[in-house]
């Protein structure tokens, strides 16, 4: 995983689930094999993230826990290169999340932005 701790804490982070409920209802939803995403439009100006993984996925919470890791680091390296900004991103966890290799997953995620048409178009960020 390429994130550092400090990338982690860059993003802001959904922590009340009314914002998870909004970006569920009112958003637009993609699925790939590694991630499922929802993106819903905000009106702070910046780029919100939050994660999700049930039991229905693993009943061990040490695997969940795994998933999570694993969607916030590819989530600090992607969304700042490759999200817009004025969006909130729900990542939620599959049971290949924590099997897929890194490269994988964060391809996933990138398809995903290029398909939600919330994939920012930017010098630094080559193409998927």
């Amino acid at each position: 995983m390429h994130a550092t701790k400090a990338q982690q804490k860059s993003l802001a982070r959904l922590k009340k689930r009314s914002d998870f409920l909004h970006a569920q209802k009112a958003g637009r939803k993609w699925v790939s094999r590694g991630v499922i995403i929802q993106a819903v439009p905000n009106d702070l100006g910046q780029r919100r993230v939050g994660f999700t993984v049930t039991k229905r996925i693993d009943k061990s919470a040490v695997k969940r826990n795994r998933i999570k890791r694993r969607l916030r680091a590819v989530a600090a390296d992607i969304l700042p290169l490759y999200a817009s900004d004025s969006y909130d991103y729900v990542l939620i966890g599959r049971v290949l999340t924590v099997t897929r290799p890194y490269e994988t997953l964060s391809n996933d995620l990138k398809w995903c932005l290029e398909k939600l048409d919330c994939a920012l178009k930017s010098e630094g960020a080559p193409d998927v």
